[in-house]
């Protein structure tokens, strides 16, 4: 983690991915998260794969560099105590549904009032419209926003992209409305009140091109990113395995189709002309897929990269680790956990000459802060017994 961000304290009562996602992008730069949790925890501590009895990998790979205390917001004890850590922060951030903010008094009015220059952020599945509090989940959102339908199979089937997307690119914009609200109130004095749904960060991110002909008014034919929708964008097949071969520039198609003895084409205007170029894209694709299996996916990387020419490995998932390139960055870490041991995790993707470096904490375990965060608020358990478990209520 850097210090860049030392000092500033973020109150987090987000789950799941989205808000702890972007949470630990702000920890990763060195503010001091305070994750704010039910008694049974966050929900996504139980999703597998985990040791027995422990939290599960997704959970630990969202909330490195935070600290945790539970609290039953039901409870007149525990609210006074979230209310005590607000009067500190500088951000509060959740991922609630408005109603379900507003019944448990954490509404912006209500945050405001105990701090008046907080910045505000929360997250939900869709802004202030129609479906405003509708629950959602990165699936609903990857069907709503045209992923689904955009990532379709051979039959037209749509499909889900099998990453949580919409929940870590909401994620992302949720990140950047905290850094800009710190921003904005280091300049003003002023705190602010800044929403980042999912529904629509996702139709933003993905009609910044597939809005395509529909960006004019009257509107052009043209529907999608024509390169992007190609039937022959793919990884090509070589004669052992796969390969991502991508010339983009007329230079780099130039150079490979040299490569392939294809000479005449690399002269003619469907290759100089860039905009001829970009409506023969599919044809051009179906060039390179008919040249990939004369050669095993090594050679072609081999003199891909003598040439210039984008391309890469097609790797699986699980050879990432040992990948050289990520290897020798040091992109995967190790770190020891009180409770879990050892922990290999993605380094945060950030680099400076700057900032200082400092060790990453592990995951906090549920409540394992509680006794360090009470004494900084002058506070003992005395202030606020804990509930039984049969008190306990959801946040």
């Amino acid at each position: 983690m850097f210090d860049l961000l030392k000092g500033l304290r973020v109150i987090d009562l987000s789950t799941v991915v989205l808000g702890p996602y972007a949470t630990q992008l702000v920890a990763d730069m060195g503010a001091d998260v305070i994750k704010v949790e039910t008694r049974a925890g966050d929900v996504f501590r139980a999703a597998r794969p985990g040791r027995p009895g422990g939290d599960g990998a997704g959970f630990l790979n969202l909330n490195r560099n935070k600290r945790s205390i539970a609290l039953d917001l039901t409870r007149a004890d525990d609210k006074r105590i979230l209310d005590r850590l607000v009067a500190t922060a500088d951000v509060f951030v959740h991922n609630m549904r408005e109603n379900g903010a507003r019944k448990l008094g954490l509404d912006h009015a209500a945050i405001r009032a105990l701090k008046p220059d907080i910045v505000y952020c929360s997250a939900r599945g869709f802004g202030r419209g129609l479906y405003g509090d509708e629950p959602a989940y990165d699936d609903c959102i990857q069907a709503a926003s045209g992923l689904a339908w955009l990532n379709a199979d051979a039959q037209g089937e749509p499909r889900f992209v099998r990453t949580v997307m919409c929940d870590k690119v909401a994620g992302l914009h949720l990140a950047f409305a905290i850094a800009a609200g710190v921003a904005s109130r280091a300049r003003t004095g002023q705190g602010c009140h800044i929403e980042t749904p999912m529904y629509e960060a996702m139709a933003s991110f993905l009609m910044i091109e597939q809005l395509s002909g529909q960006s004019f008014v009257p509107p052009l034919p043209d529907r999608g990113y024509a390169r992007l929708n190609a039937p022959g964008r793919r990884p090509y097949r070589t004669r052992d395995g796969h390969v991502a071969i991508m010339p983009y520039t007329a230079a780099q198609w130039q150079r490979f189709l040299r490569l392939i003895g294809q000479a005449d084409l690399a002269a003619s205007s469907a290759i100089t002309n860039d905009e001829e170029r970009s409506r023969q894209i599919d044809r051009l694709y179906e060039v390179i897929a008919q040249a990939a299996p004369s050669r095993t996916a090594a050679e072609w990387l081999d003199l891909l990269r003598a040439a210039d020419i984008p391309c890469a490995p097609v790797n699986r998932l699980e050879d990432l680790p040992a990948e050289p390139h990520l290897a020798g960055t040091g992109h995967f870490r190790t770190m020891t956990h009180p409770v879990e041991g050892g922990l290999m995790y993605a380094a945060p993707p950030f680099a400076s000459d700057t900032a200082q470096v400092l060790p990453d904490r592990p995951p906090p375990v549920l409540d394992g802060d509680r006794a360090e965060i009470m004494a900084e608020l002058g506070l003992t358990d005395a202030d606020a017994p804990l509930a039984r478990p049969s008190d306990a209520g959801a946040a």
